[in-house]
Order: structure tokens, then sequence, then C-alpha cells
């Protein structure tokens, strides 16, 4: 169904800035599910991009060879003709909406198709009913989480029926609930005979799922491996390829110790309102010097309002204190550095050497290769971060997080679109400049990065703090349950 024949591609106008792919050959039959994995920057999205036909029509760069869907070389075909056979959900989900409200924007692309009120209806229900989209219908776009904006794109596109479905990293900002669901869509796309390439670092959800995996290095298919193989293969082996575990009762963890010697950061009657509903309500909380809190919750539950609040950067009443200094907005504004969950709305110089070190002291220079080479992005130096792959930016941004030189750091899902091996190097980097911030607050659904940098789990629910516990023998074991039962 899926043809690529001596396929190359390299980005840039005349072909000369980034290497994309490099002699990709790769058959896809129809109602295959197929696994597209390796490294972050290995060539992955590229592929999802070849097979959308947003390359070349959309991203400039040299293509050589033939990418052809039921024989038909769809690179000499307008794209809207390749959409009509491939829907594609992106990275950053929010990139392809074209509407201020969620029920405009399952309609939206059945209305483009041309499609009459009667059936477009007919489809808006049926896709609300298979993604479980009642509470999110009739919603501004704009207060929907990460999680909540990856749901409404799969189920925009489902709308339109196509018949290649092209998934980039689509479990990136879910929680485990959610990754469950895609999952169980996954199955019934599966079943209705639909094919479908998943781009993704989360393999465990797809185990059952994928027929193929094509593991991918420097922009070069290294291998094919089917399910079989890749389940008979060791905890070590698949570290070494950079893959994510396939098996989340299978990771280890060390218990962490804190010795804090620092001034605490103490939150009290911490109150946010969206109109008159209350959406964040934490009475008390404490969080000692060098700690790494991981904020654990449903898609919805209040984690990123809660980073906004600490952060000063959201209305909302309550008190501050660190140490014996109360924190008003404009000191706790001065003291804390965010990395967004989608950074590319904190990416803005020309290359990463600028974007680290932007408004920072300029002796960072001094550290600046070492703190590169240890994040992978040592040969990015002088790339435009907008031309890096989503896990390297995601790299770059931390990196600028690190050299701000700040009392609290907050990441907002910091290991989407991280490989195994970037996720490791995270994780010790953030453990290592701990002992020197006040506080590490982690917005993650990766229980994976839980287990291998966070001391403490604060979990949310409804806006409320739910449990707020060590992660000790007894903590490890109780956030285990909680993401495996599907609940993370």
């Amino acid at each position: 169904m899926i043809k690529l024949e001596n396929v190359i591609f390299m980005y840039g106008e005349k072909g000369t800035k980034d290497k994309g792919v490099v002699g990709v050959n790769l058959n896809i039959q129809k109602g295959e599910c197929i696994v597209l994995c390796g490294k972050s920057g290995c060539g992955k999205t590229t592929i999802t991009r070849l097979i959308n036909g947003l390359i070349p029509h959309f991203y400039q760069g040299r293509l050589m060879g033939s990418i052809t869907i039921d024989g038909k070389d769809i690179s000499n075909q307008p794209i809207s003709k390749t959409a009509e056979l491939v829907g594609s959900v992106f990275q950053n989900p929010g990139s392809q909406f074209f509407n201020v409200d969620t029920t405009s924007e399952l309609a939206f692309g059945c209305e483009n198709q041309g499609m009459v009120v009667e059936d477009i209806l007919e489809r808006v229900e049926e896709t609300k009913q298979l993604f479980d989209l009642d509470r999110l219908m009739n919603r501004s776009i704009f207060e929907l989480s990460g999680g909540e904006k990856q749901r409404i794109a799969c189920g925009s596109i489902y709308a339109t029926k196509p018949e290649i479905f092209v998934l980039d990293e689509p479990s990136s900002n879910l929680d485990s609930r959610s990754i469950e669901n895609l999952r169980k869509i996954i199955a019934k796309l599966k079943q209705q005979g639909k094919t479908i390439i998943v781009s993704e670092h989360r393999l465990y959800y797809l185990k059952e799922l994928a027929d193929r995996y094509i593991y991918m290095e420097d922009g070069v298919i290294k291998k094919e491996i089917n399910a079989q193989e890749l389940n008979a293969l060791h905890g070590n082996e698949i570290a070494a390829m950079g893959l994510r575990t396939l098996d989340l009762n299978q990771i280890e963890a060390e218990i962490k110790i804190i010795q804090s010697t620092g001034d605490k950061l103490e939150i009290k009657k911490l109150n946010c309102k969206r109109g008159k509903n209350t959406i964040l309500d934490i009475v008390d909380l404490t969080i000692s010097h060098g700690e790494i809190i991981a904020v654990v919750g449903d898609n919805g539950a209040g984690k990123s309002t809660f980073a906004n609040c600490l952060c000063g950067v959201m209305k909302h009443e309550g008190n501050y204190f660190m140490g014996t200094e109360k924190l008003n907005n404009k000191k706790r504004t001065a003291k804390s550095y965010m990395v967004m969950q989608d950074v590319n709305h904190q990416l803005f110089t020309e290359s990463v050497t600028e974007e680290v070190i932007l408004n920072q002291n300029r002796e960072v220079l001094d550290h600046l290769d070492e703190l590169l080479h240890s994040l992978n992005l040592l040969d990015e130096k002088d790339t435009h971060p907008m031309a890096l792959s989503g896990g390297q930016k995601q790299r770059v941004a931390i990196a600028s997080a690190i050299c701000a030189n700040k009392d609290i750091l907050i990441y907002d899902e910091p290991t989407s679109g991280l490989d195994y091996t970037n996720m490791t190097k995270i994780c010790k980097l953030i453990k290592r400049m701990s002992h020197d911030i006040s506080a590490t607050i982690i917005i993650t659904h990766d229980l994976e990065f839980i287990l291998g940098c966070c001391t403490r789990v604060l979990h949310l629910a409804k806006g409320k703090v739910e449990d707020y516990y060590p992660l000790d023998k007894e903590g490890i074991e109780k956030v285990k349950e909680y993401f495996i039962e599907g609940r993370g």
C-alpha cells in the first residue's frame, strides 16, 4: 500500500541544511501497524512527513527516490489528495487546530471535505463516543491541557475516516489512563483494517498492537524487527538501542535520601478560580530544599495551573514563603524558571548557543560546551532551534533552565519527545543540579523518569492534593501501582 524506494531527503532550501533520511526503502502493507522508533533526531518524524505529503509540499529540501500510495507517486499530486487518504496527528497537536472550540474542531475536517450537515453530526457523535470526549465537547481549545488537545486532534482526524493514520508521538502528553484509551483506539482502527504508522518513544502500550518496528539511526533504517523479536530482547539491549521500557513492571528504582539544609518553600491557602469555578485549591504544602517533586494526576487535574500559579504568571490567591521571606508574585517570578510543555513558545534565537545563554550571565560560556555535550547537543550548537527535532528542542529548553540560576525550576512534561538515552541524561543532570536549587517541580506522566529522578510525589486530583509522599520503598510501590493500573 505504502512504498518508499531509495528515498533521500535533505532539509533546507537547497537540500544542504540538515540531513533528514538517507537510502530509505520501506514497504507497508494495508492493515499493518508499524512503529518507527530510535533516538531523538534519528529521522522518525521525517518518515511521517514523507508519508503524509508534508515533504515536499510544506518542508523545503532536496528529495530523491519515490514515495507511492496505492501505486501513485504522492510527491507529484496535490497534498489535498494525499490528505483524503492519510490522516495525521502531529507531535504538537495545537499546531493543527483551526477552530477555537472543540466541537467545531471535530467537525472541521468533515466540513472541509464538503460533507452534508447530517453526516457531519453523525461522524462527530461517533467520534465522541469512541474517544470518550463527552467532557471535552463545546470547550475552548485554549483551556485544554496538553493531553486533552491530543485527544481532540486524534478525534478530528478519525472523523474524516482516512485509510492511513500517521501518529507522531501520540502518547507524549498523555496520562496513563489516556494512553490506555489511545491503545484501545489504535486496536479498533486495526480491527477496521486501517493502516497505522506510529512514531514513538514509549513502546509498552504498543507491544500487543505493532506488527513491525522500524529502528532508525542517523536518518537510516538500521533494522526491521517483528513484535516477537522485540519482546524477546533483554532490558539492557532495549536500553542500548535508546528505546523505552516494554514493561512498566520491570522499571528499577533507587531510594533517594535528601539531606535538606536550605530554606523550605511553603505554600499556604493557594486558591485559583476560572470564572466562578475553583480549579485549584491547595491548603498547605511544604517542599524541602533540594527536593525533586513529581506532580502527577489525570489530564486536567490542575498540574499546569499549579505550575503557573507557583511562578507568578496566573492570577490567584495564596501565600508563599521561602524560609522567613514572603514571596509575592514579583519575587516568585524573579526566582522561578519554567520549561513549558510546548517549548516552541520559548525558543527565540537563531542558534542553540544563543538560546541557552539568552538573558544569562556570559560566564555561562565557560561551561557551555560541557553542558551541551551532556545533553547530546554539542554538534547542534550552531543549529537554529526550530530546525531541531522535538526531543532536541526539549533539551535546549532544559539547558536554558539549568543556566538560569533560579531558586525554583519548573518543568512541564520535560521528557516529552525524549528517548531512553536522553531521558537518563536529563535525570542525572536534574539530580546533580538539585542540591543548589530550593525546589525542582516536574509535571510528568513518565513513570520511568519519576523513578529515575524524583524524590517525592504530589498527586493532584480535581484541583486538590490527593496524596503527597516520599519515594521511599513504600512510595515506589505506590507510584508504580498508580501508573500501572492506568491512572497516572
